[in-house]
């Protein structure tokens, strides 16, 4: 069976909770049953992620990018101008991206159907920042303290992450919140997320103890898009302000800016695979 690409390349990271070398084995095999080894494999943290630059020299036509969404950022991000395109695997916590782009589904059947020609081809919807670019989405506010507390949980344990959950709560429901524009109504977060109409701006809600709960549930399940909110404007161009400096999680990436902070849709300089 031969394939629409002829020199794929792995991504992979071996420190990944989620790692499977029994994956990692099958991937290189539908590769090799497609007529299409594997030319090359990236394995972090030992490798570098290639660039433009080193995916050109090497004639790579198809990179395949088995781990979080903060690596698969990254991977495009050095990978703008090269001629190829990418295909996100879900091999982190979130996999937001991934399931975007191919529903809920194991890496090995999504390489298959990008192997077989069962694709499209396109870039996609961005937002761009002066902290960079973000593939999936953006939560800006003091919510995403509750990012810290899942990362504790998932390295230290539910009793390490049951310790800092009460800072985690009481920034959320006492720092300064963010709104849209000077007279916009605060939120303990927006969450931002890039579509072909525009950015998506949608503000959580923390009105009853229910909803904080359910929030906290969101936040320490994996989805935090889960937990209840509110739809606030879909445009080109967002601005975020607030009375501090504002916390990010920019594609499962934590990052600090300055307020006021302006966010714009822009369209990513490589092609992604689509088999949903």
């Amino acid at each position: 069976m031969t394939s629409p690409f002829t020199r794929p390349a792995l991504i992979c990271n071996t420190q990944s909770g989620s790692h499977d070398e029994a994956v990692r084995d099958q991937i290189a095999e539908l590769c090799r049953t497609h007529g299409a080894p594997l030319v090359a494999t990236f394995a972090l943290p030992e490798d570098e992620i290639p660039d433009a630059t080193e995916l050109q020299l090497q004639r790579i036509d198809l990179l395949i990018v088995w781990t979080g969404d903060g690596t698969i950022n990254a991977a495009a991000t050095r990978a703008a101008g090269w001629g190829g395109t990418i295909v996100p695997l879900p091999g982190g916590t979130l996999n937001l991206l991934s399931k975007a782009l191919h529903g809920d589904r194991p890496a090995t059947e999504i390489v298959a159907d990008a192997l077989d020609g069962k694709l499209r081809r396109c870039p996609i919807p961005t937002i761009e920042s002066d902290g960079g670019t973000a593939f999936i989405t953006i939560v800006a506010g003091p919510a995403t303290r509750w990012a810290e507390v899942r990362e504790t949980m998932r390295q230290d344990g539910l009793i390490e992450a049951s310790r800092a959950a009460p800072d985690a709560l009481d920034e959320m429901m006492n720092a300064p919140g963010v709104r849209i524009g000077a007279d916009g109504k605060a939120y303990p977060a927006v969450i931002l997320t890039p579509t072909t109409a525009g950015i998506r701006a949608d503000g959580i809600l923390t009105d009853g103890t229910g909803d904080v709960l359910r929030h906290g549930l969101a936040w320490l399940g994996g989805d935090f898009r889960e937990g209840p909110s509110e739809p606030i404007a879909t445009c080109d161009t967002i601005v975020l302000e607030s009375d501090k400096p504002i916390s990010l999680e920019f594609d499962g990436e934590l990052n600090e800016v300055a307020s006021p902070a302006i966010f714009r849709l822009g369209t990513s300089a490589v092609d992604f695979i689509a088999t949903a």
